[in-house]
């Protein structure tokens, strides 16, 4: 299998995230490794549908997840119909394998409440690396950005003048994203302090301790930290951008505006927060109206 050249192609010309590129190459890399030790197969037009079956089984007899086996299927369609298109094989054998059941998952996002408590618990911040703090969670908070874009956004990508930001996301889109006057305000006062403290040299927005270009796991870490003390629950940059959208969805917010401000490619992933707001009015309605309390027996 050569799985070099599907690696370059979804890399350069498809440009997907690193992490995508990773995940694509440790399946393959099994896949290939199964087909080998079973089968004694190394070229990709020896596969056949039965030899993906049996991987399959044997994923799920090691106790593999189903929406990890569906990852690791798609994969392997991407990584076939590459190879149609570039004439190694003339049929994907993954191609009528249908996925398996995954229980539906809503997005975790924390309450208004859980928000409030942590803004009013920030007092007066008087140093930059509180300050830096403060930023990373408002902006994933206020802005539904990603972990990734903003790890890459630069201080030239905000525009003051606008109250935006310009963020690259998934397959190098381009979207401009707005932000209040608040958050115009806190990142001046960064601005200046990251200047005087580390000088112009850094072109990012966001910098670690010693001024150098965050990285994935310093973010995690950080707002790890910073919401410990507001909730218990699942804190990530991940579940801060569920926050926006479902605080967004549930003030009232248009759909096709929230899904333009996250950067989704089709409305049926934005859709899914609608689930939670669904919840929400379930919760309001079953306590307000009077024919659906249950009453206690006198």
């Amino acid at each position: 299998m050569n799985i070099k050249d599907f690696i370059q192609y979804i890399s350069l010309e498809k440009q997907y995230s690193v992490h995508t590129v990773s995940a694509y190459e440790n399946d393959l890399n099994s896949f290939s490794a199964f087909a080998t030790d079973q089968y004694d197969i190394k070229e990709a037009s020896d596969i056949n549908l039965d030899m993906v079956r049996s991987w399959i089984m044997e994923l799920v007899e090691e106790g593999k997840s189903n929406s990890t086996i569906n990852r690791k299927l798609t994969t392997l369609k991407s990584y076939f119909n590459h190879c149609i298109k570039t004439g190694t094989v003339s049929v994907n054998p993954v191609k009528n394998i249908a996925s398996l059941k995954t229980p539906s998952r809503l997005p975790h996002f924390l309450t208004v409440q859980n928000m409030d408590h942590y803004y009013e618990s920030m007092g007066d911040i008087d140093d930059f690396y509180s300050l830096r703090d403060f930023l990373v969670i408002d902006l994933f908070y206020s802005t539904g950005i990603r972990l990734s874009e903003l790890i890459n956004l630069k201080t030239d990508d905000v525009n003051l003048n606008e109250n935006t930001i310009k963020v690259l996301g998934k397959r190098n889109k381009e979207r401009i994203i707005p932000f209040s006057e608040k958050e115009r305000l806190y990142i001046i006062r960064y601005k200046d302090m990251k200047k005087e403290i580390f000088g112009a040299e850094n072109p990012y927005l966001i910098v670690t301790n010693r001024g150098n270009k965050a990285y994935p796991k310093f973010i995690y870490r950080l707002v790890e930290r910073n919401l410990s003390g507001i909730t218990r629950s699942k804190r990530s940059p991940h579940v801060l951008r569920h926050t926006f959208a479902t605080h967004m969805l549930n003030e009232g917010a248009d759909l096709n505006t929230i899904k333009e401000i996250l950067g989704h490619s089709n409305l049926s992933a934005t859709q899914v927060y609608t689930h939670n707001t669904i919840e929400q009015l379930k919760s309001i309605y079953n306590h307000a109206h009077p024919r659906a309390q249950i009453k206690k027996e006198v």
